[in-house]
């Protein structure tokens, strides 16, 4: 028998040339892979883990999620660099809260920029230059509460919040895009500078465009802020088209 030790004719090629994100996924979530896929751009790849989570989705079961981000965090492509870390989950983040999130990534990613779908979103409603908020959710009532008390906290104006009432993570990604869509539309407030779309699970990237032209205002998702919040702290240059005027006129700055 040969044995043979080839050598590579060409350099080895520079995976992701231009960022890897790390993305800390609910176990649950049927959607996030599928949008990121679909909005980051060819030259930044997104790599995934998951934590476990729990149902039904209540603000103290989200909390138990907590205790696993760390492992989550570390088993990214373990010895290999990462620019951004993101922890995937909207109403995690509500009830874990942003510096936790980040403190717990830290433990085992201590050298990587982290950010989640509130901090975000934050960050997009600044750029935009929004005060005045409507948002819609798949959540109960009572963790809708909760996220409209965080971003009240921060000083913006909650108009209205509107949930399907949804305690089954797994089952949120089975809303139609045509429902996300109508519910948008029909429950933004007239007076609202933007609408937020709350949750990484949601299918709402595909009817983004559309609903932000219906409503002649911006239109900020769970993933799409994401996105555009890590291709911000990476430098990103060049705008991604499609996907609502947060990516395709506010990612450079």
């Amino acid at each position: 028998m040969k044995v043979e030790t080839l050598v590579p004719e060409y350099a080895l090629e520079h995976l992701a040339p231009l960022g890897r994100i790390g993305v800390i996924a609910l176990a649950t979530d049927f959607n996030i892979e599928q949008d990121l896929n679909r909005l980051y751009p060819n030259d930044v790849r997104a790599f995934t883990s998951r934590v476990r989570n729990v149902n039904p989705l209540t603000v103290e079961n989200l909390r138990t999620m907590a205790p696993g981000i760390s492992a989550a965090a570390d088993a990214i492509l373990p010895n290999t660099d990462l620019d951004v870390i993101i922890y995937a989950c909207t109403s995690g983040t509500v009830a874990i809260g942003n510096e936790r999130v980040t403190a717990l990534v830290h433990q085992t990613r201590p050298d990587v920029a982290v950010t989640n779908p509130v901090t975000a979103a934050l960050n997009a409603f600044d750029v935009l230059g929004a005060k005045k908020l409507s948002i819609l959710t798949p959540y109960t009532d009572a963790v809708n509460r909760e996220m409209a008390a965080l971003f009240s906290a921060q000083g913006y104006e909650v108009l209205n919040i509107a949930g399907f009432g949804f305690e089954d993570d797994t089952a949120m990604t089975y809303i139609s895009p045509e429902d996300i869509a109508q519910a948008a539309i029909s429950r933004c407030d007239p007076e609202a500078d933007l609408l937020f779309i709350s949750c990484t699970a949601l299918r709402a990237t595909s009817v983004l465009a559309r609903v932000e032209v219906a409503l002649d205002k911006p239109v900020v998702t769970s993933n799409q802020a994401l996105v555009w919040d890590s291709l911000r702290l990476l430098k990103y240059p060049k705008p991604i088209e499609g996907f609502g005027v947060l990516l395709e006129q506010h990612l450079a700055q």
